[in-house]
């Protein structure tokens, strides 16, 4: 797991992340103020809990996670570089996905500013940007 911690990704700015799902069940990255503060959990999941190549987004405040968000489109690949690129406004998250499709989730915080970023499961880290 990677976590940076007070940096600022404000609404309006883009978050750029380049990498490689390695020999991939799952991965996250997660947006938020905290590890209990996650206002995106974004989770491509190429079989694990039952999902097969499905991303899944959700949320979690505390220790309570919310309703998950699914979409079964799914560019992934193991082994295989990705990038995407993730805005946000009070209301909604836009995430650019590779092969340029976007998914939408809302953003259940309203915030317009975060600090807190983190990376999990099989995957390596090329590089993140903010503009």
């Amino acid at each position: 797991m990677v976590v940076i911690k007070d940096m600022s990704f404000k609404a309006g700015q883009e978050l750029k992340i380049s990498g490689k799902a390695k020999k991939a069940t799952s991965f996250c990255v997660e947006v938020g103020h905290n590890a209990d503060g996650i206002a995106l959990h974004f989770n491509p999941r190429f079989d694990e809990h039952g999902d097969v190549n499905t991303i899944v987004c959700n949320s979690k405040q505390g220790d309570c996670w919310h309703e998950e968000h699914r979409e079964t489109l799914f560019p992934f690949q193991p082994e295989e570089d990705f990038k995407i690129a993730i805005t946000f406004n009070n209301e909604t998250f836009y995430i650019s996905l590779p092969g340029g499709n976007m998914i939408h989730f809302p953003n259940r915080f309203g915030d317009d500013k975060f600090n807190y970023l983190s990376f999990k499961g099989d995957v390596k880290i090329y590089s993140v940007k903010i503009k």
